[in-house]
């Protein structure tokens, strides 16, 4: 058995779907499974590096729209003697699928989110950049692909949307490591907040994207702020894409010196963990989650959560949390003013292990190969 994963980033590079596929790999090469890595060297990595049974293959695409284009020529070579193709949404999709008709290898692509339309409503791009990722998408929603993971039942519902047929949608939530955050295999109880320390604060973390939310964040604090001084805002964010980053500087020049929102980048697990512990409340202010890693990290630690309600963050928050009566800078400012006064909504937690998730690809893979893996030696 041998398969060949088209991803395009990899660990050591960090993200809620980098690990997801670390783990199921390193779960695949306890089997003895050999598998194939192709992926982007953003790290100045060794080109190839083979650990175990795993052999990964480093390029340097220069930009994740070059690998939708360049990948594929790799993608032939390695593919050859694979049993069959996993890959992922966005820009490794399309070199996976050619890649599988010319080789006629079966493609599986674990699909994060279907924005369809919501393309037209996202800040920070022009309408040109609007109307060419709606058409890529629309184009990898209709190559021939064997099998549609969805992370949630969410992204499967907006799969089956898109006229993808129930046959080929598999549901498999993501998942994390529970010890890794809270050092339990369980969620922690509902946590008391009957008191605050001064000032409350909220803290946002995650990836810097078009879709996050953060055109809302910053002026819904600026006008918090505007209305008393006894609250803070800390953004971890990564350095890239610098664009986006820049647009963040920009809105935080137009607070007062004492009340600017702090910015860090790219801190140890360990410091991200003190900040969620240290947090009062966790923003989650996006205009879709496929899954919402953000949202399942912070449930772990046992921090609340005020929630836009947008994609999958519905089906996924639970514990304490607020959620976002619009999706708009007023209805923002709304949910962080009950924060401050402990008007949070409950729901019983619910556990997403990655252990479970890895299981449920695992079984996935013999469906479609017809091989147990557990008897492979």
């Amino acid at each position: 058995m041998r398969i060949l994963f088209i991803l395009e980033n990899y660990y050591p590079a960090i993200g809620g779907v980098e690990t997801l596929f670390k783990t199921l790999i390193d779960e695949l090469n306890k089997k003895r499974i050999e598998t194939v890595v192709l992926t982007t060297n953003h790290h100045q990595l060794p080109k190839k590096e083979t650990i175990g049974h795993c052999t990964i293959y480093r390029y340097r695409f220069i930009s994740r729209y070059l690998f939708t284009i360049l990948a594929l020529f790799p993608a032939l070579r390695h593919g050859r003697t694979a049993d069959f193709i996993h890959t992922t949404s966005y820009n490794a999709g399309m070199p996976a699928s050619i890649a599988g008709l010319i080789l006629r290898k079966k493609v599986v692509i674990t699909f994060h989110e279907v924005w369809g339309k919501l393309w037209f409503k996202l800040p920070f791009f022009s309408r040109l950049s609007q109307t060419l990722h709606y058409t890529f998408e629309q184009m990898l929603l209709r190559l021939p692909f064997h099998r549609f993971i969805a992370v949630s039942e969410f992204t499967a519902n907006r799969l089956r949307k898109h006229k993808i047929r129930d046959d080929k949608i598999t549901m498999i939530y993501n998942g994390i490591d529970y010890e890794k955050w809270t050092n339990k295999n369980v969620h922690q109880s509902k946590p008391s907040h009957t008191s605050h320390k001064k000032p409350f604060k909220f803290l946002y973390f995650g990836r810097l994207g078009i879709s996050k939310g953060l055109n809302l964040l910053l002026p819904a604090f600026l006008k918090l702020c505007n209305e008393r001084d006894d609250v803070e805002l800390k953004l971890v964010l990564p350095k890239k894409p610098v664009s986006l980053l820049n647009v963040i500087f920009k809105e935080i020049k137009k607070f007062k010196s004492d009340q600017a929102p702090q910015v860090v980048h790219e801190i140890p697990h360990t410091q991200l963990l003190h900040e969620i512990k240290s947090s009062n409340c966790v923003i989650i202010p996006s205009y879709s989650e496929g899954f919402g890693y953000t949202a399942v990290e912070s449930m772990a630690v046992g921090t609340p959560i005020i929630s836009s309600g947008q994609g999958s963050l519905k089906e996924i928050v639970c514990g304490n949390f607020i959620q976002m009566k619009s999706q708009d800078t007023n209805g923002l400012h709304h949910a962080m003013t009950l924060a401050l006064f402990d008007k949070w909504e409950y729901l019983e937690p619910t556990n997403f292990q990655l252990e479970d998730t890895v299981e449920k690809y695992i079984q996935m893979y013999e469906s479609i190969s017809g091989k147990n893996f557990g008897n492979i030696n």
